[in-house]
């Protein structure tokens, strides 16, 4: 099975958690304090591997999780980072964050590496927080939680030269017999359902690598048809060539055929047109294909896009065909696929996030919610009262009690963070 897109969960490693601990040792009075931090948590790192054509095995697995660090030590031990957690994915998958649809990776060469969830740093032990005023505190940190978010994985081929059409105007058969892939071939419309890669060798020694995409069919740009599973996979190609069955056996008009699909690329990413193009025009041997390909010419009246006239069932025509593609392969540079309108740098203005909010709650209840408060709670131990009294503290500096008491707040209220409640003291 051909798998191109998946959504997965991913979450970095949450740090290990520092402690609280004093020298004990004979003949060393009033040891000082020695608490050490904990151990970083694990990233979760996507790597290109070569020998993975599809996103598969992402069917079975849709959580991945690295692991936490270990927890600090007495005598300063610091605890050990854990080990990032290594997700292998094919050449051409690109990562998006699900919920901002923000790029997080485009990942094409072997061996290539992108981190999509970091894990959290360790907590500090109290041996972080001695000063002269306080020699030997009881307040050690947890460590902080890791990244985590939702992510969409699509594959994009990496085909050096595309093959595109309607259905049934050859494009398989034209594959099969320029590469040694053997794709599915049948009298019946979409016999391709899922796009095959194959080697083309010349004579010459040349090679490149081209893709048998899905058949278009007009709205495939908004998702008619195969729609974007087409289209998906032409954005890496370099060279587009257009098959086209000048014998009209559909019953189509082969110059119409070539004018829709064109707009489907258009639709679909402008910046497919700046490709170079060179149509097949298949099924010369067809009767009635010669007339067809003289209106064809005088209604394209164009002459930056070469025409060869062949036909995948006889293989006639095939050399001058690759040939040229051959040449066009070598002197195109590669597109790039994620490109700002404009040009230079593009500035965004962006507001800063307010570091909490404040809503009231159905049951009365003060909720404070924001990734910064959110994250002092989280890395707070609340066994511990100095702990806790510097927690407080942390959230009065923020300004939280001020803008409780904005809202009317007044004692006894309570106050909520994530699933935990606090009784508001004035």
């Amino acid at each position: 099975m051909f798998v191109d897109q998946v959504n997965i969960y991913v979450k970095g490693g949450d740090g290990g958690n520092g402690i609280v601990a004093f020298r004990r040792e004979k003949y060393v009075p009033n040891g000082g304090p020695a608490g050490g931090d904990g151990g970083k948590g694990g990233d979760v790192v996507f790597v290109v591997d070569e020998g993975l054509r599809t996103l598969m095995d992402f069917r079975y697995q849709k959580h991945f999780k690295a692991d936490r660090g270990e927890n600090g030590g007495p005598k300063n031990q610091h605890g050990k980072n854990a080990k990032d957690l290594v997700v292998r994915v094919p050449p051409g998958t690109v990562v998006y964050d699900r919920n901002t649809g923000a790029l997080l990776a485009d990942l094409t060469k072997h061996g290539e590496r992108a981190v999509i969830a970091r894990g959290g740093r360790g907590g500090r032990g109290n041996a972080r927080f001695a000063t002269p005023a306080n020699p030997a505190p009881r307040h050690a940190e947890n460590g902080e939680p890791g990244e985590e978010r939702e992510v969409t994985l699509e594959l994009k081929l990496l085909a050096d030269v595309g093959l595109v059409g309607f259905p049934s105007v050859g494009k398989s058969t034209l594959l099969s017999v320029v590469s040694s892939a053997k794709p599915k071939i049948a009298a019946y419309h979409f016999t391709t359902i899922v796009p095959n890669l194959g080697v083309v060798s010349l004579e010459d020694g040349r090679s490149f690598v081209i893709a048998d995409l899905p058949g278009l069919i007009e709205g495939a740009h908004q998702g008619a048809g195969l729609g974007h599973q087409f289209l998906r996979h032409i954005e890496r190609t370099r060279v587009i060539v257009h098959v086209i069955d000048m014998a009209a056996t559909e019953g189509r008009d082969p110059y119409e055929d070539f004018v829709k699909i064109n707009e489907e690329l258009r639709q679909y990413e402008w910046r497919l047109l700046e490709r170079p193009q060179v149509i097949a025009a298949n099924k010369m041997d067809m009767p009635g294909a010669e007339e067809n390909l003289r209106a064809f010419k005088e209604k394209l009246n164009d002459d930056s896009i070469p025409i060869y006239p062949i036909s995948a069932l006889t293989r006639t025509g095939l050399t001058a065909l690759l040939a040229h593609v051959a040449d066009l392969v070598e002197r195109t540079p590669t597109f790039p696929i994620h490109v700002e309108d404009g040009q230079g740098a593009v500035y965004k203005f962006a507001e800063k996030e307010p570091k909490f909010e404040i809503m009231k709650d159905d049951d009365g209840a003060f909720v404070v919610k924001g990734a910064a408060v959110e994250r002092l709670f989280r890395m707070t131990d609340f066994n511990r009262d100095e702990s806790v009294r510097r927690f407080a503290r942390a959230l009065r500096r923020m300004g939280v009690d001020d803008a409780l008491r904005e809202h009317g707040i007044e004692d006894g209220d309570t106050v909520r963070i994530l699933d935990f409640e606090f009784e508001f003291v004035n």
